[in-house]
């Protein structure tokens, strides 16, 4: 059976290219889900038109890829989780969070499996985990998982501009005699 290809299809071709296909294969799966027609001489004749409309598409698609892998390239993610004596994690750093975190820094929904990471995250350190946008982009997040207690102290210390009244206070009461 000879299709027109209407949109890009893995390991079989390009929209607009014409192919044979076992009869199976074109009538139950590539023309009931849109990605062909059947190649009439008036199917044919629409091929050029169907291969320059795919050629924009892809091309706006890779502008948008590159985009995005911009936008991740320097994206640092840090995760505040609550750990056991020795830095073990109680549960893990999934794909599935980091894909959240990066979606609500980028405003939109962002797909897990995009997240190439081999094994949760179960330790505290700083990882760098590869995000698989297409085969040529791959940009790098930095991901940082510290420890719940000390990441909120490491925040509310703030270096003194001069003496305060809190620390004068144990001063004074050490100069003091005892009563």
């Amino acid at each position: 059976m000879k299709v027109l290809l209407l949109q890009d299809v893995y390991n079989l071709g390009l929209a607009g290219e014409v192919k044979t296909v076992a009869d199976g294969y074109g009538r139950n799966y590539l023309l009931p889900r849109g990605l062909a027609v059947l190649a009439t001489p008036s199917a044919v004749k629409r091929a050029e038109r169907i291969k320059q409309a795919a050629i924009e598409k892809r091309a706006r698609e890779k502008a948008d890829i590159e985009a995005l892998a911009q936008l991740l390239a320097g994206m640092t993610l840090t995760f505040n989780v609550r750990t056991g004596e020795k830095g073990k994690l109680y549960g893990s750093i999934t794909s599935a969070q980091i894909a959240d975190a990066i979606g609500k820094r980028l405003g939109s929904t962002f797909d897990k499996r995009k997240i190439a990471l081999r094994e949760p995250i179960r330790e505290i350190g700083t990882y760098s985990v590869p995000v698989r946008l297409s085969a040529e982009a791959a940009p790098v997040v930095t991901v940082i998982v510290q420890q719940e207690g000390i990441a909120a102290a490491a925040a509310n210390v703030v270096a003194p501009a001069g003496p305060s009244a809190q620390e004068d206070a144990p001063a004074a009461k050490a100069s003091e005699p005892d009563r």
